[in-house]
């Protein structure tokens, strides 16, 4: 963890430092932009999900530091552990609860979510929505978490006023590298280096968005309901293991780089133990699933989940009335 570590921050660190320092011309600026984007989403996936969650180390004070690279990219650490360690992760696919499946109005990603005409497009505009993540987060999604009065479950949730200075620092340090020292230290335009901008983000974002989905939106998982009692009937062990699904297991390249959340039925399970043990686990965990009948979802390769996504987004592109004559006639 410590190896990748310093190679995934050099992945995003130097490409800007080579930026910086304005000896390159434009076109080899713009190609370290995409280096950047890459190295963007390697942090988030090897760095701060684990930090995050408390994995990356036992001793809490490492996790901490370690969890602020999530803030140096833009984003607020705390109130992503709100919607994805707390909420995420005990209301997986649930509509309505798990923030997850709502990634903007014109995508449509369960069952149970209202249906709108602009669906009838989705599978071509969902990757490009899925690029554009990132710099909703940094410029936006943060800021509408924070004051929203409604949060998952949580009615009227208050917000430390620690956490408000660490979101307003963040945000100030991110514009700040971004932003105003670029424009200060290169002799480029405005247009330029809000180009530049973009490709990292759109860069990182689709990277990102793509992983996320291969997770939960497939065409294997499940979207439970609730009952009359509003409950849900399943435990929740096994509630995860329906509505998560893993992919290109023996790609250790893959595994490395997002920090095994190919391994997502894993990570769920056992989301406070290191990413580096999910390969061990994983095995164990699938032979268990088998042997009590418990399903266990997995996609050999990752063209076959990104297919298998598609499909799902076209299932769902269509009227609710349509998508069940679809699954009457087998197809």
């Amino acid at each position: 963890m410590v190896r990748k570590t310093i190679i995934i921050l050099a992945l995003y660190l130097i490409p800007y430092g080579l930026i910086i320092s304005g000896l390159f011309n434009i076109w080899i600026m713009l190609g370290l932009c995409v280096v950047m984007g890459i190295g963007m989403a390697g942090i988030g996936f090897s760095i701060a999900h684990d930090a995050l969650h408390g994995a990356y180390s036992s001793k809490n004070w490492v996790n901490k530091i370690l969890g602020f690279s999530f803030d140096f990219l833009g984003a607020n650490g705390y109130i992503w552990k709100i919607t994805h360690n707390v909420i995420h992760h005990t209301y997986t696919n649930i509509y309505g609860k798990d923030e997850d499946l709502d990634v903007a109005g014109f995508i449509r990603l369960c069952p149970h979510a209202p249906y709108k005409k602009i669906h009838r497009i989705q599978p071509y505009l969902a990757f490009f929505a899925y690029s554009l993540a990132t710099i909703s987060w940094v410029l936006f999604k943060d800021y509408y978490q924070f004051s929203r009065t409604k949060l998952g479950p949580y009615i009227g949730k208050k917000h430390p006023a620690s956490e408000w200075a660490i979101l307003i620092l963040g945000k100030i340090v991110y514009y700040g590298y971004f932003f105003v020292l670029p424009a200060l230290v290169l002799n480029i335009t405005w247009w330029q280096l809000l180009i530049g901008y973009l490709v990292v983000h759109l860069t990182a974002g689709l990277i990102l968005g793509i992983v996320f989905q291969l997770a939960h939106t497939v065409e294997q998982t499940s979207f439970p309901v609730v009952n009359e009692e509003n409950v849900i009937e399943q435990s929740w062990m096994i509630h995860e293991m329906e509505t998560t699904a893993d992919f290109a297991r023996n790609s250790r390249l893959i595994s490395w780089y997002i920090g095994g959340l190919n391994f997502q039925i894993e990570h769920h399970l056992f989301p406070r133990v290191c990413s580096i043990h999910y390969p061990e686990i994983s095995p164990i965990v699938e032979e268990v699933a088998h042997k009590y009948g418990v399903p266990f979802h997995s996609h050999e390769t990752l063209g076959g989940a990104i297919k298998s996504h598609y499909r799902t987004l076209k299932k769902y592109s269509v009227p609710p009335a349509e998508t069940a004559s679809l699954n009457l006639a087998g197809t």
